[in-house]
Protein backbone atom coordinates (compact mmCIF):
# COMPACT_ATOMS: atom_id res chain seq x y z
CA UNK A 1 0.00 0.00 0.00
CA UNK A 2 1.20 3.50 -0.83
CA UNK A 3 1.62 5.56 2.32
CA UNK A 4 -0.07 8.92 2.53
CA UNK A 5 3.31 10.57 3.07
CA UNK A 6 4.39 9.50 -0.44
CA UNK A 7 1.43 11.31 -1.99
CA UNK A 8 2.06 14.31 0.28
CA UNK A 9 5.71 14.39 -0.81
CA UNK A 10 4.74 14.47 -4.49
CA UNK A 11 2.26 17.27 -3.82
CA UNK A 12 4.91 19.21 -1.92
CA UNK A 13 7.25 19.05 -4.93
CA UNK A 14 4.51 20.72 -6.98
CA UNK A 15 3.84 23.37 -4.32
CA UNK A 16 7.57 24.17 -4.07
CA UNK A 17 7.83 24.27 -7.90
CA UNK A 18 10.50 21.58 -7.87
CA UNK A 19 9.91 19.59 -11.11
CA UNK A 20 13.30 17.85 -10.92
CA UNK A 21 12.40 16.25 -7.58
CA UNK A 22 8.96 15.29 -8.90
CA UNK A 23 10.46 13.69 -12.03
CA UNK A 24 13.01 11.81 -9.96
CA UNK A 25 10.42 10.50 -7.47
CA UNK A 26 7.86 9.41 -10.08
CA UNK A 27 10.34 7.71 -12.40
CA UNK A 28 12.05 5.83 -9.59
CA UNK A 29 8.83 4.42 -8.14
CA UNK A 30 7.57 1.00 -9.18
CA UNK A 31 4.88 1.34 -11.85
CA UNK A 32 2.38 -0.50 -9.59
CA UNK A 33 2.98 2.12 -6.90
CA UNK A 34 2.57 4.94 -9.41
CA UNK A 35 -0.74 3.38 -10.49
CA UNK A 36 -1.91 3.31 -6.88
CA UNK A 37 -0.96 6.98 -6.48
CA UNK A 38 -2.88 7.85 -9.64
CA UNK A 39 -6.01 6.18 -8.25
CA UNK A 40 -5.89 8.34 -5.12
CA UNK A 41 -5.33 11.79 -6.59
CA UNK A 42 -7.47 14.20 -8.60
CA UNK A 43 -7.76 14.13 -12.43
CA UNK A 44 -5.85 17.40 -12.60
CA UNK A 45 -2.99 15.96 -10.54
CA UNK A 46 -2.94 12.82 -12.69
CA UNK A 47 -2.63 14.94 -15.83
CA UNK A 48 0.19 16.97 -14.29
CA UNK A 49 2.16 13.95 -12.99
CA UNK A 50 1.76 11.90 -16.17
CA UNK A 51 3.62 14.43 -18.32
CA UNK A 52 6.67 14.08 -16.05
CA UNK A 53 6.99 10.32 -16.67
CA UNK A 54 9.48 9.14 -19.28
CA UNK A 55 8.06 7.01 -22.10
CA UNK A 56 9.17 3.69 -20.60
CA UNK A 57 7.70 4.44 -17.18
CA UNK A 58 4.50 5.81 -18.74
CA UNK A 59 4.11 2.58 -20.77
CA UNK A 60 4.70 0.50 -17.63
CA UNK A 61 2.09 2.58 -15.80
CA UNK A 62 -0.50 2.02 -18.53
CA UNK A 63 -0.06 -1.75 -18.06
CA UNK A 64 -1.17 -1.34 -14.43
CA UNK A 65 -4.29 0.78 -14.89
CA UNK A 66 -7.72 0.14 -16.38
CA UNK A 67 -8.50 0.81 -20.08
CA UNK A 68 -10.69 3.70 -18.94
CA UNK A 69 -7.71 5.28 -17.15
CA UNK A 70 -5.42 4.59 -20.13
CA UNK A 71 -7.68 6.57 -22.43
CA UNK A 72 -7.92 9.38 -19.88
CA UNK A 73 -4.16 9.69 -19.40
CA UNK A 74 -3.19 9.49 -23.07
CA UNK A 75 -5.85 12.04 -23.91
CA UNK A 76 -3.98 14.64 -21.86
CA UNK A 77 -0.86 14.62 -24.06
CA UNK A 78 -0.13 15.12 -27.75
CA UNK A 79 -0.72 12.35 -30.29
CA UNK A 80 2.97 11.97 -31.14
CA UNK A 81 3.96 11.49 -27.50
CA UNK A 82 0.97 9.19 -26.91
CA UNK A 83 1.92 7.03 -29.91
CA UNK A 84 5.51 6.79 -28.63
CA UNK A 85 4.27 5.59 -25.23
CA UNK A 86 1.79 3.12 -26.70
CA UNK A 87 4.48 1.64 -28.95
CA UNK A 88 6.42 0.58 -25.84
CA UNK A 89 3.50 -1.41 -24.43
CA UNK A 90 3.25 -5.20 -24.99
CA UNK A 91 1.28 -5.88 -28.15
CA UNK A 92 -1.63 -7.61 -26.39
CA UNK A 93 -2.14 -4.66 -24.03
CA UNK A 94 -1.76 -2.27 -26.93
CA UNK A 95 -4.57 -4.09 -28.76
CA UNK A 96 -6.76 -3.99 -25.62
CA UNK A 97 -6.22 -0.25 -25.32
CA UNK A 98 -6.95 0.47 -28.97
CA UNK A 99 -10.07 -1.68 -28.81
CA UNK A 100 -11.72 0.98 -26.64
CA UNK A 101 -11.13 3.78 -29.16
CA UNK A 102 -12.95 4.90 -32.28
CA UNK A 103 -11.84 3.68 -35.73
CA UNK A 104 -10.34 7.09 -36.49
CA UNK A 105 -8.32 7.13 -33.26
CA UNK A 106 -7.16 3.54 -33.86
CA UNK A 107 -5.87 4.44 -37.32
CA UNK A 108 -4.15 7.56 -36.00
CA UNK A 109 -2.19 5.50 -33.49
CA UNK A 110 -1.42 2.56 -35.78
CA UNK A 111 -0.25 4.81 -38.63
CA UNK A 112 2.46 6.18 -36.34
CA UNK A 113 3.78 2.69 -35.54
CA UNK A 114 6.20 0.62 -37.64
CA UNK A 115 4.41 -1.36 -40.34
CA UNK A 116 5.33 -4.75 -38.82
CA UNK A 117 4.02 -3.78 -35.37
CA UNK A 118 0.92 -2.13 -36.84
CA UNK A 119 -0.02 -5.27 -38.80
CA UNK A 120 0.47 -7.46 -35.73
CA UNK A 121 -1.79 -5.22 -33.65
CA UNK A 122 -4.47 -5.21 -36.35
CA UNK A 123 -4.40 -9.02 -36.39
CA UNK A 124 -4.69 -9.20 -32.59
CA UNK A 125 -7.73 -6.95 -32.72
CA UNK A 126 -9.54 -9.41 -35.02
CA UNK A 127 -9.74 -12.08 -32.29
CA UNK A 128 -12.54 -12.09 -29.69
CA UNK A 129 -11.16 -10.59 -26.49
CA UNK A 130 -12.00 -13.64 -24.36
CA UNK A 131 -9.99 -16.09 -26.50
CA UNK A 132 -6.35 -17.14 -26.60
CA UNK A 133 -5.87 -14.94 -29.67
CA UNK A 134 -7.41 -12.00 -27.84
CA UNK A 135 -5.05 -12.22 -24.85
CA UNK A 136 -1.83 -13.43 -26.50
CA UNK A 137 1.19 -11.31 -27.28
CA UNK A 138 2.91 -11.58 -30.66
CA UNK A 139 6.31 -10.88 -29.10
CA UNK A 140 8.22 -14.14 -28.60
CA UNK A 141 11.56 -15.71 -29.49
CA UNK A 142 11.55 -18.02 -32.52
CA UNK A 143 14.46 -19.81 -34.16
CA UNK A 144 14.91 -22.44 -36.88
CA UNK A 145 15.84 -26.05 -36.14
CA UNK A 146 19.05 -25.74 -38.19
CA UNK A 147 20.52 -23.06 -35.93
CA UNK A 148 23.25 -24.06 -33.49
CA UNK A 149 23.16 -23.31 -29.77
CA UNK A 150 25.84 -20.65 -30.29
CA UNK A 151 23.83 -18.94 -33.02
CA UNK A 152 20.75 -19.08 -30.80
CA UNK A 153 22.68 -17.43 -27.96
CA UNK A 154 23.69 -14.59 -30.25
CA UNK A 155 20.11 -14.17 -31.41
CA UNK A 156 18.77 -14.09 -27.85
CA UNK A 157 21.32 -11.46 -26.85
CA UNK A 158 20.36 -9.36 -29.87
CA UNK A 159 16.78 -9.25 -28.57
CA UNK A 160 17.69 -8.17 -25.02
CA UNK A 161 16.41 -4.61 -25.51
CA UNK A 162 12.96 -5.71 -26.72
CA UNK A 163 9.74 -6.29 -24.77
CA UNK A 164 9.98 -10.06 -25.31
CA UNK A 165 9.68 -12.33 -22.27
CA UNK A 166 12.49 -14.91 -22.43
CA UNK A 167 10.51 -17.81 -20.95
CA UNK A 168 10.92 -20.23 -23.81
CA UNK A 169 12.40 -20.22 -27.31
CA UNK A 170 10.10 -21.63 -29.97
CA UNK A 171 11.35 -23.53 -33.00
CA UNK A 172 9.51 -22.98 -36.28
CA UNK A 173 10.04 -23.69 -39.96
CA UNK A 174 10.13 -21.10 -42.75
CA UNK A 175 6.32 -21.02 -42.90
CA UNK A 176 6.19 -20.46 -39.13
CA UNK A 177 4.82 -23.94 -38.33
CA UNK A 178 5.57 -24.77 -34.69
CA UNK A 179 8.08 -27.65 -34.52
CA UNK A 180 9.29 -27.57 -30.93
CA UNK A 181 10.15 -25.57 -27.84
CA UNK A 182 13.42 -24.94 -26.07
CA UNK A 183 13.90 -23.82 -22.48
CA UNK A 184 16.75 -21.51 -21.53
CA UNK A 185 17.98 -24.19 -19.15
CA UNK A 186 18.31 -26.69 -21.99
CA UNK A 187 20.00 -24.09 -24.16
CA UNK A 188 22.57 -23.15 -21.51
CA UNK A 189 23.44 -26.76 -20.71
CA UNK A 190 23.91 -27.87 -24.35
CA UNK A 191 27.14 -27.86 -26.45
CA UNK A 192 27.58 -24.72 -28.56
CA UNK A 193 27.77 -26.65 -31.82
CA UNK A 194 24.60 -28.68 -31.15
CA UNK A 195 21.71 -28.11 -33.55
CA UNK A 196 18.54 -26.75 -31.95
CA UNK A 197 16.50 -29.43 -33.70
CA UNK A 198 18.38 -32.11 -31.74
CA UNK A 199 17.65 -30.68 -28.29
CA UNK A 200 14.17 -29.15 -28.69
CA UNK A 201 11.11 -30.64 -27.01
CA UNK A 202 8.62 -31.79 -29.64
CA UNK A 203 5.83 -32.89 -27.28
CA UNK A 204 4.34 -29.41 -26.98
CA UNK A 205 1.25 -28.37 -25.07
CA UNK A 206 -0.29 -25.63 -27.20
CA UNK A 207 -3.60 -23.83 -27.55
CA UNK A 208 -5.62 -22.63 -30.52
CA UNK A 209 -6.28 -18.96 -31.24
CA UNK A 210 -10.02 -19.34 -30.56
CA UNK A 211 -9.71 -21.40 -27.35
CA UNK A 212 -11.51 -19.83 -24.40
CA UNK A 213 -9.28 -17.69 -22.19
CA UNK A 214 -10.39 -19.56 -19.06
CA UNK A 215 -9.21 -22.86 -20.54
CA UNK A 216 -5.87 -21.27 -21.42
CA UNK A 217 -5.40 -19.78 -17.95
CA UNK A 218 -6.42 -23.02 -16.23
CA UNK A 219 -3.94 -24.96 -18.40
CA UNK A 220 -1.09 -22.61 -17.52
CA UNK A 221 -1.85 -22.92 -13.82
CA UNK A 222 -2.53 -26.67 -13.92
CA UNK A 223 0.71 -27.63 -15.69
CA UNK A 224 2.90 -24.91 -14.19
CA UNK A 225 4.06 -23.44 -17.49
CA UNK A 226 5.44 -19.91 -17.73
CA UNK A 227 3.97 -19.48 -21.21
CA UNK A 228 1.94 -21.37 -23.79
CA UNK A 229 2.29 -21.10 -27.58
CA UNK A 230 -0.84 -20.12 -29.51
CA UNK A 231 -1.27 -21.63 -32.98
CA UNK A 232 -3.84 -21.36 -35.75
CA UNK A 233 -5.62 -24.25 -37.49
CA UNK A 234 -2.50 -24.91 -39.58
CA UNK A 235 -0.18 -25.15 -36.56
CA UNK A 236 1.44 -21.81 -37.36
CA UNK A 237 2.55 -20.06 -34.20
CA UNK A 238 0.74 -16.75 -33.78
CA UNK A 239 1.84 -15.70 -30.30
CA UNK A 240 2.16 -16.75 -26.67
CA UNK A 241 0.09 -16.42 -23.50
CA UNK A 242 2.18 -15.87 -20.37
CA UNK A 243 1.69 -16.72 -16.71
CA UNK A 244 0.83 -13.12 -15.82
CA UNK A 245 -2.01 -13.25 -18.35
CA UNK A 246 -3.29 -16.37 -16.54
CA UNK A 247 -3.08 -14.58 -13.20
CA UNK A 248 -5.00 -11.60 -14.56
CA UNK A 249 -7.69 -13.81 -16.13
CA UNK A 250 -8.07 -15.86 -12.96
CA UNK A 251 -8.41 -12.68 -10.91
CA UNK A 252 -10.90 -11.26 -13.42
CA UNK A 253 -13.02 -14.43 -13.41
CA UNK A 254 -13.04 -14.54 -9.60
CA UNK A 255 -14.12 -10.89 -9.48
CA UNK A 256 -16.90 -11.59 -11.99
CA UNK A 257 -18.11 -14.53 -9.89
CA UNK A 258 -18.18 -12.41 -6.74
CA UNK A 259 -20.10 -9.67 -8.53
CA UNK A 260 -22.45 -12.13 -10.17
CA UNK A 261 -23.24 -13.94 -6.91
CA UNK A 262 -24.32 -10.57 -5.51
CA UNK A 263 -26.57 -9.88 -8.47
CA UNK A 264 -24.22 -7.39 -10.16
CA UNK A 265 -24.03 -7.91 -13.92
CA UNK A 266 -20.69 -7.50 -15.72
CA UNK A 267 -21.95 -8.77 -19.07
CA UNK A 268 -22.93 -5.37 -20.45
CA UNK A 269 -21.09 -3.07 -18.03
CA UNK A 270 -17.27 -3.30 -17.66
CA UNK A 271 -16.08 -4.03 -14.12
CA UNK A 272 -14.11 -0.78 -13.93
CA UNK A 273 -17.23 1.23 -14.73
CA UNK A 274 -19.12 -0.34 -11.82
CA UNK A 275 -16.73 1.01 -9.20
CA UNK A 276 -15.39 4.21 -10.74
CA UNK A 277 -17.47 4.94 -13.83
CA UNK A 278 -20.67 6.85 -14.39
CA UNK A 279 -23.46 6.48 -11.86
CA UNK A 280 -25.90 5.51 -14.61
CA UNK A 281 -23.72 2.52 -15.57
CA UNK A 282 -23.40 1.38 -11.96
CA UNK A 283 -27.18 1.56 -11.57
CA UNK A 284 -27.70 -0.46 -14.76
CA UNK A 285 -25.34 -3.15 -13.47
CA UNK A 286 -27.05 -3.51 -10.10
CA UNK A 287 -30.72 -2.75 -10.61
CA UNK A 288 -32.00 -5.64 -12.82
CA UNK A 289 -31.46 -8.46 -10.34
CA UNK A 290 -32.62 -6.26 -7.47
CA UNK A 291 -35.89 -5.90 -9.38
CA UNK A 292 -36.18 -9.68 -9.53
CA UNK A 293 -35.48 -9.82 -5.80
CA UNK A 294 -38.21 -7.23 -5.25
CA UNK A 295 -40.70 -9.38 -7.16
CA UNK A 296 -39.67 -12.38 -5.05
CA UNK A 297 -40.01 -10.34 -1.87
CA UNK A 298 -43.61 -9.60 -2.81
CA UNK A 299 -44.05 -13.37 -3.00
CA UNK A 300 -42.90 -13.62 0.62
CA UNK A 301 -45.21 -10.75 1.55
CA UNK A 302 -48.06 -12.59 -0.13
CA UNK A 303 -47.32 -15.69 1.98
CA UNK A 304 -47.45 -13.60 5.16
CA UNK A 305 -50.67 -11.95 3.97
CA UNK A 306 -52.22 -15.38 3.36
CA UNK A 307 -51.68 -16.18 7.05
CA UNK A 308 -52.74 -12.76 8.37
CA UNK A 309 -55.42 -14.36 10.52
CA UNK A 310 -52.72 -16.42 12.28
CA UNK A 311 -50.69 -13.29 12.86
CA UNK A 312 -53.77 -11.57 14.29
CA UNK A 313 -54.39 -14.43 16.72
CA UNK A 314 -50.77 -14.83 17.74
CA UNK A 315 -48.74 -11.65 17.04
CA UNK A 316 -45.70 -12.97 18.92
CA UNK A 317 -44.82 -15.33 16.06
CA UNK A 318 -43.89 -12.30 13.93
CA UNK A 319 -40.78 -11.54 16.00
CA UNK A 320 -39.15 -14.80 14.93
CA UNK A 321 -39.55 -14.22 11.18
CA UNK A 322 -36.23 -12.27 10.73
CA UNK A 323 -34.42 -15.00 12.69
CA UNK A 324 -35.70 -17.81 10.47
CA UNK A 325 -35.24 -15.94 7.18
CA UNK A 326 -31.78 -14.67 8.13
CA UNK A 327 -30.27 -18.03 9.07
CA UNK A 328 -32.02 -19.83 6.22
CA UNK A 329 -30.71 -17.27 3.75
CA UNK A 330 -27.17 -17.48 5.13
CA UNK A 331 -26.85 -21.26 4.98
CA UNK A 332 -28.47 -21.29 1.54
CA UNK A 333 -25.97 -18.69 0.31
CA UNK A 334 -23.12 -20.80 1.70
CA UNK A 335 -24.33 -23.81 -0.31
CA UNK A 336 -24.74 -21.72 -3.46
CA UNK A 337 -21.25 -20.24 -3.10
CA UNK A 338 -19.65 -23.66 -2.65
CA UNK A 339 -21.45 -25.16 -5.64
CA UNK A 340 -20.87 -22.20 -7.98
CA UNK A 341 -17.18 -22.04 -7.10
CA UNK A 342 -16.80 -25.80 -7.38
CA UNK A 343 -18.42 -25.85 -10.82
CA UNK A 344 -16.24 -22.93 -11.93
CA UNK A 345 -12.94 -24.50 -10.84
CA UNK A 346 -13.86 -28.00 -11.99
CA UNK A 347 -13.59 -29.38 -8.45
CA UNK A 348 -17.15 -30.67 -8.83
CA UNK A 349 -19.01 -31.64 -12.00
CA UNK A 350 -22.56 -32.13 -13.21
CA UNK A 351 -22.14 -35.89 -12.81
CA UNK A 352 -21.62 -35.43 -9.05
CA UNK A 353 -24.79 -33.36 -8.60
CA UNK A 354 -26.75 -36.03 -6.71
CA UNK A 355 -23.86 -36.75 -4.37
CA UNK A 356 -23.37 -33.04 -3.62
CA UNK A 357 -27.10 -32.48 -3.00
CA UNK A 358 -27.36 -35.44 -0.59
CA UNK A 359 -24.18 -34.38 1.20
CA UNK A 360 -25.37 -30.80 1.65
CA UNK A 361 -28.78 -31.97 2.90
CA UNK A 362 -27.01 -33.95 5.61
CA UNK A 363 -24.91 -30.93 6.54
CA UNK A 364 -28.01 -28.69 6.56
CA UNK A 365 -29.89 -31.17 8.72
CA UNK A 366 -27.08 -31.44 11.27
CA UNK A 367 -26.64 -27.67 11.49
CA UNK A 368 -30.41 -27.16 11.44
CA UNK A 369 -30.96 -29.61 14.33
CA UNK A 370 -28.20 -27.93 16.35
CA UNK A 371 -29.52 -24.42 15.80
CA UNK A 372 -33.14 -25.56 16.10
CA UNK A 373 -32.46 -27.07 19.52
CA UNK A 374 -30.63 -23.94 20.60
CA UNK A 375 -33.49 -21.70 19.42
CA UNK A 376 -36.06 -23.93 21.11
CA UNK A 377 -34.27 -23.75 24.47
CA UNK A 378 -33.73 -19.99 24.28
CA UNK A 379 -37.36 -19.33 23.26
CA UNK A 380 -38.69 -21.67 25.94
CA UNK A 381 -36.64 -19.92 28.63
CA UNK A 382 -37.42 -16.45 27.23
CA UNK A 383 -41.17 -16.80 26.75
CA UNK A 384 -41.74 -19.69 29.17
CA UNK A 385 -43.64 -21.50 26.42
CA UNK A 386 -42.28 -24.90 25.35
CA UNK A 387 -44.85 -25.20 22.55
CA UNK A 388 -43.71 -21.92 20.98
CA UNK A 389 -40.06 -22.90 21.41
CA UNK A 390 -40.70 -26.26 19.77
CA UNK A 391 -42.48 -24.74 16.77
CA UNK A 392 -39.75 -22.16 16.21
CA UNK A 393 -37.03 -24.80 16.68
CA UNK A 394 -38.64 -27.24 14.24
CA UNK A 395 -39.18 -24.40 11.75
CA UNK A 396 -35.52 -23.47 12.09
CA UNK A 397 -34.39 -27.05 11.42
CA UNK A 398 -36.72 -27.44 8.44
CA UNK A 399 -35.83 -24.03 7.01
CA UNK A 400 -32.07 -24.57 7.16
CA UNK A 401 -32.33 -28.08 5.68
CA UNK A 402 -34.55 -26.90 2.84
CA UNK A 403 -32.27 -23.89 2.26
CA UNK A 404 -29.25 -26.17 1.75
CA UNK A 405 -31.31 -28.34 -0.61
CA UNK A 406 -32.37 -25.33 -2.68
CA UNK A 407 -28.94 -23.70 -2.52
CA UNK A 408 -27.18 -26.86 -3.68
CA UNK A 409 -29.66 -27.88 -6.38
CA UNK A 410 -30.21 -24.51 -8.03
CA UNK A 411 -26.69 -24.05 -9.52
CA UNK A 412 -26.87 -27.51 -11.11
CA UNK A 413 -30.34 -26.82 -12.51
CA UNK A 414 -29.25 -23.49 -13.96
CA UNK A 415 -26.09 -25.06 -15.40
CA UNK A 416 -28.22 -27.74 -17.07
CA UNK A 417 -30.17 -25.02 -18.89
CA UNK A 418 -26.95 -23.17 -19.87
CA UNK A 419 -27.64 -20.30 -17.47
CA UNK A 420 -24.63 -18.98 -15.58
CA UNK A 421 -25.18 -20.19 -11.97
CA UNK A 422 -23.08 -17.34 -10.57
CA UNK A 423 -25.35 -14.69 -12.11
CA UNK A 424 -28.73 -16.14 -11.23
CA UNK A 425 -28.15 -18.11 -8.03
CA UNK A 426 -27.79 -15.20 -5.60
CA UNK A 427 -31.08 -13.41 -6.36
CA UNK A 428 -33.03 -16.64 -6.85
CA UNK A 429 -31.81 -18.24 -3.65
CA UNK A 430 -32.70 -15.21 -1.54
CA UNK A 431 -36.28 -15.02 -2.79
CA UNK A 432 -36.87 -18.79 -2.90
CA UNK A 433 -35.70 -19.33 0.68
CA UNK A 434 -37.72 -16.39 1.98
CA UNK A 435 -40.91 -17.72 0.41
CA UNK A 436 -40.37 -21.37 1.35
CA UNK A 437 -39.14 -20.52 4.87
CA UNK A 438 -42.16 -18.35 5.64
CA UNK A 439 -44.56 -20.94 4.23
CA UNK A 440 -43.03 -23.73 6.35
CA UNK A 441 -43.10 -21.56 9.46
CA UNK A 442 -46.71 -20.47 9.09
CA UNK A 443 -47.86 -24.00 8.25
CA UNK A 444 -46.20 -25.31 11.42
CA UNK A 445 -47.75 -22.50 13.48
CA UNK A 446 -51.19 -23.24 11.97
CA UNK A 447 -50.92 -26.95 12.78
CA UNK A 448 -49.82 -26.17 16.34
CA UNK A 449 -52.13 -23.22 16.95
CA UNK A 450 -54.23 -24.92 19.63
CA UNK A 451 -51.10 -25.52 21.74
CA UNK A 452 -49.83 -21.95 21.27
CA UNK A 453 -52.91 -19.86 22.05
Amino acid sequence: MIEEKTIDRLKRHVELENPEALINDLNNMHSADVAEVFERITPEERENYFKYLDSEKAADLLEEVSPQRQVELLGTIGEEKAAEIVSKMPHDLMADFLGDLSDEEINNYLNKLPQRVSSQIRELMTYPEDTAGGIMTTEYLSVSEDMTVEETFKYVRSQSDSNIDFYYIYVADKLNHLLGVLSLRTLISSPLDMKVGNIMETDIFKVQTLDDQEYVADSLIKYGYLALPVVDNYNRIKGIVTWDDAHYISEEETTEEIYASSGISTDMIPEDEILTGKLSLAVRARAPWLLITLVGAFGAVNVADHFDNILAQLPIIAIFIPLLIGLGGNIGTQSVTLMVRGLSTGQISMSSALYQVLREIQIGLIIGLTFGLLVMLVTWGWKNNIALGSVVGIAMTANMTIATLVGTSLPFILKRFNIDPAVASGPFIATAIDIIGLAVYFILVTLSLRYLV
